[in-house]
């Protein structure tokens, strides 16, 4: 049996945090009444004129060069001609000979294995309106509020060879966008969109075979699951005799299946031309330079860094530098108390936990840097245990209060001196003859059970490693 491989490429669309569209005035914002935000020039009203915006222009310049790509002095805007209700000028506006950057590269890490994808271009256009279907009848409505946003269009080159090399790619390009402020990713939202090619062909061959277009794929894991079951879908189809025919697919996440949608167009069925309403663009190399400039450490580099400067782990330091915010959230931290491997382990466990719950990102808490630095020294210094410290943090978490003015309120401050512990230690002692009597006989399980006592007439404020130490010694003077 003729053995396959994916061949794929991936068109990554990312909205830019502009506040405007992006030939037009009218504000961009998520959601809102259906539209609200429009004008003759997003819906294409005879008569209006396009003006491009300036700084979704510096976005995608500033972007092609965090992206290692080249970028050229002259770029100029095509007209992407098709029929759908979406677009209501009956053509996009976009560009085709001359992007703003070509010839980039994405590094991406798989099973240890650094694997360079080439970026094909970057280059910007403006955004369709919305379909919405009705859940009763054949009726659909439109939404222009998106119509005319300012899109960025990233392509790769065919390069990925799996689903995993698709949504670790993804993921790194999501990181470098946010990092460098371009766009805030969010997939849920639809303001980050990705659309694998996917085609498969037999290995050891150079040709590729016929490609979908895969569309709706809203989270990395459905990048994952999406390209894998396409994949299989292709192979199978091609096994058993049949054909595949260049067509775009959805991805229906709830039965784990793509479905066909409409026939996938040719090239040159979009008849591009260019924009007769909009000049070409010159870029001064000062322009890019100062675009270069702006760009901040970037993930990767600051991965390495965290490795080095504060002795992570990879794991660790890829997962403290998946989003700048985390970045610059860890780095605060340690430089208030510098427990380097404490806080990462705060920070990726009961922290994250919560914010996911909580559904925001780590910038949004009401937990301050210093705080959760803070909170660990009190863990460090006795003054609280380890789970103590997880109630006091719950607090912190949901009322922005300092560890030290929660533990002050709440009486938490830990027990530990001897004064203190001794005439606890021995009633426990005293109240449990035959638990020290087994203790004594050699049932280590019986300390255990006189701990807990000793926690429980503390009510949990004992000093764990005191409450040993102390009971040990009380322990042996009774045995001798």
């Amino acid at each position: 049996m003729t053995e396959y491989e994916p061949v794929i490429g991936i068109e990554v669309h990312a909205e830019l945090l502009t506040n405007s569209k992006m030939f037009c005035s009218c504000p961009v914002e998520f959601g809102g009444e259906p539209n609200t935000r429009t004008c003759p020039v997003c819906l294409g009203l005879p008569g209006s004129l396009p003006v491009p915006n300036r700084r979704a222009i510096e976005f995608v310049i500033r972007a092609s060069l965090a992206l290692n790509c080249e970028v050229k002095e002259y770029s100029d805007f095509y007209r992407k001609n098709y029929f759908y209700p979406d677009l209501p000028k009956n053509y996009q506006i976009s560009q085709y000979d001359n992007p703003i950057g070509r010839n980039g590269w994405i590094d991406i890490t798989v099973d240890g294995t650094v694997k360079r994808i080439g970026i094909r271009r970057v280059h910007i256009e403006e955004d369709a309106g919305k379909l919405i279907h009705a859940s009763v009848g054949n009726e659909s409505l439109v939404d222009y509020n998106r119509g005319g946003l300012a899109l960025m269009e990233i392509v790769t080159e065919a390069d990925i060879r799996s689903a995993e090399e698709a949504r670790e790619y993804l993921v790194n390009l999501r990181a470098i966008l946010t990092y460098i402020g371009v766009t805030n990713g969010k997939m849920e939202e639809g303001t980050l969109r990705c659309e694998p090619n996917i085609s498969v062909r037999p290995k050891g061959t150079e040709k590729f075979g016929t490609k979908t277009e895969l569309k709706n794929l809203n989270s990395f894991r459905a990048v994952y699951r999406g390209v894998e079951y396409e994949v299989k879908r292709q192979v199978e189809a091609l096994q058993s005799g049949g054909r595949i025919i260049q067509e775009t697919r959805r991805w229906d996440d709830d039965r784990g299946i793509t479905i066909a949608m409409r026939t996938k167009e040719m090239e040159q069925e979009y008849r591009y031309f260019p924009d007769p309403d909009l000049v070409p663009m010159n870029f001064s190399a000062g322009l890019i330079e100062e675009q270069r400039s702006l760009l901040p450490e970037l993930p990767q580099a600051r991965k390495e860094r965290f490795m080095k400067e504060f002795d992570l782990s990879a794991a660790d330091a890829e997962m403290l530098t998946s989003t700048r915010a985390m970045a610059d959230y860890y780095e605060e931290a340690v430089g208030a108390y510098p427990d380097y491997k404490g806080i990462s382990n705060w920070i990726m466990g009961d922290f994250t936990r919560m914010l996911n719950s909580a559904g925001i990102e780590i910038d949004a808490s009401k937990v301050k840097p210093v705080d959760l630095a803070g909170l660990l020294k009190m863990i460090a210094d006795n003054v609280i245990s380890g789970k103590m410290a997880k109630t006091v943090f719950e607090e912190m978490f949901n009322t922005g209060a300092s560890p030290k003015e929660i533990v002050k309120s709440r009486g938490m401050v830990q027990v530990s001196s001897e004064t203190e512990l001794y005439p606890i230690i021995d009633q426990v002692i005293s109240e449990n003859p035959r638990i020290v009597q087994d203790f004594l006989g050699g049932k280590e399980k019986s300390f255990g059970f006189l701990v807990g006592q000793i926690m429980k007439y503390t009510q949990g404020r004992g000093n764990p490693q005191a409450v040993n130490q102390l009971l040990r010694k009380r322990l042996s003077e009774t045995k001798g």
